[in-house]
């Protein structure tokens, strides 16, 4: 392994011989190993180096593990501690666990669980490590951080986001239910020149067809019934900002036309009244549906389509950017560990494994709920495969049965040759004649059965 590639490992220990054996351990993994005998050397060490993880005697003369825990706790947050302690001071490393403190372990310790412990805590780090280096570029160029990946798909978003922000260009976006649109759609919004100004969502399916009018384009006082007042229509809230139909394909056709009349002429008229009110709006539409093939079928009309499409992002669902799912379970543990004051590092490898041959029917928004609820249910500090929904378990186990239940054709015409043979005795001339094959065929391919 090149040694640019290794993780980076502190040990701090004011005893030589316990330094010099667990440093030898870890270098034959390999670890690119640094040591420090007191606290001292040890921030020296940090604050010079990119530490993965730290493993720390918490007992030492002078400035203790302890206080170098907080230290860490307080510069370097993400640098997962692990400490190594006496039996005296048990309750001490029992404490710093519920501070946030990676694991803890009893000298002299189980060096094949401290060396998976430690793998564990490395992952954790530059899995964290790459999703702030994500944010950190979707926030300077997309100011953004609810958006995670790194797959080709997602990069091509990124760029696409990036080359259409300032523009007031009309964007529609497409993708299965759960795949962020409203997420990517704000990213647009809030990386444009209008990101000072309102980002007004619209969810088309949820409201009422017989409020939808008068949700889009406000009413005068007395325009009907119950108007008792004015109200000003969600075009005219989003004026000089941005306005999102979300699952616009919900629209029946009268409606459709008058949207897209307000999109020629950008002015609207409230119910019952009759002033002209100029509109000033970037807007961006969402469906799951196919909107080129609800034109075919007269359900969505063309010229609102194409004056929406002018620029398409389709969003992947999740089980086309599947490489993604480490980074977004991690996004998601950390996100609900710390709303619910809970120190979670990670799921298990078999968790992690469940997830990869899950199908996700409900993309992130069903992987996002999932982590919460695991989250919330866990005892430990890892998820584990029992706090993962029974329902999802048994689906990838049904699909694992479906699939390895499906076998070659050559293997099935062999059986079937078989078969066939068996049913009639060995007489080879009517098993050909049942198998609709000529019994020169029949050898041929019992030659193939049996070469010897």
């Amino acid at each position: 392994m090149n040694n640019q590639n290794r993780a980076d490992v502190l040990i701090v220990d004011d005893e030589p011989n316990a330094l010099r054996v667990l440093s030898a351990i870890l270098k034959e993994i390999p670890y690119n190993v640094h040591e420090a005998d007191s606290v001292e050397n040890a921030k020296a060490v940090v604050s010079k180096e990119n530490i993965d993880a730290v493993i720390t005697d918490l007992k030492m003369p002078g400035e203790d593990g302890l206080y170098l825990f907080e230290w860490l706790k307080s510069n370097y947050p993400d640098i997962p501690v692990i400490f190594l302690t006496a039996f005296g001071t048990v309750d001490s490393a029992v404490t710093a666990m519920t501070e946030g403190a990676f694991f803890y372990f009893i000298k002299p310790p189980d060096y094949v669980k401290l060396k998976a412990v430690l793998a564990r805590a490395v992952e954790q780090k530059r899995l964290r490590d790459e999703i702030s280096n994500l944010r950190s570029r979707l926030e300077s160029t997309y100011r953004f951080s609810s958006i995670v990946g790194k797959s080709p798909n997602m990069e091509s978003i990124f760029r696409m986001v990036e080359a259409i922000k300032d523009s007031s260009i009309n964007v529609l976006i497409s993708g299965e239910t759960g795949t962020g649109k409203e997420l990517l759609a704000k990213a647009i919004h809030y990386t444009s020149k209008r990101h000072y100004r309102p980002f007004v969502p619209v969810n088309c399916a949820a409201v009422p067809r017989e409020l939808l009018e008068a949700e889009f384009f406000g009413y005068e006082k007395g325009a009907f019934t119950g108007a008792v007042s004015r109200r000003i229509g969600k075009f005219e809230q989003a004026h000089t900002g941005t306005l999102f139909l979300d699952e616009i394909g919900e629209l029946e056709l009268s409606l459709q036309a008058k949207i897209l009349r307000v999109i020629q002429e950008k002015e609207i008229e409230r119910i019952g009244g009759t002033e002209k009110i100029k509109t000033d709006i970037r807007l961006i539409a969402s469906t799951n549906r196919d909107l080129s093939e609800e034109v075919k079928l007269k359900n969505f009309r063309a010229d609102l389509y194409y004056r929406l499409n002018v620029v398409q992002i389709k969003l992947p669902p999740l089980r086309e950017r599947k490489g993604d799912i480490p980074l977004l379970v991690t996004h998601f543990i950390d996100k609900f560990s710390q709303r619910e004051k809970k120190y979670i590092s990670c799921v298990s490898p078999e968790v992690m494994e469940l997830f990869h041959n899950y199908s996700w029917p409900g993309n992130l928004r069903e992987l996002e709920n999932i982590i919460e609820r695991a989250v919330v249910l866990a005892r430990g500090e890892i998820i584990g495969i029992n706090d993962i929904p029974k329902e999802m378990r048994k689906q990838v186990k049904n699909n694992k049965i479906t699939a390895n239940s499906v076998k070659p054709l050559r293997e099935l015409e062999n059986e079937t040759i078989i078969n066939a043979i068996n049913a009639f005795n060995g007489n080879k001339s009517k098993a050909a004649k049942a198998l609709g094959i000529t019994r020169k065929a029949l050898y041929n391919r019992l030659k193939q059965v049996n070469p010897g």
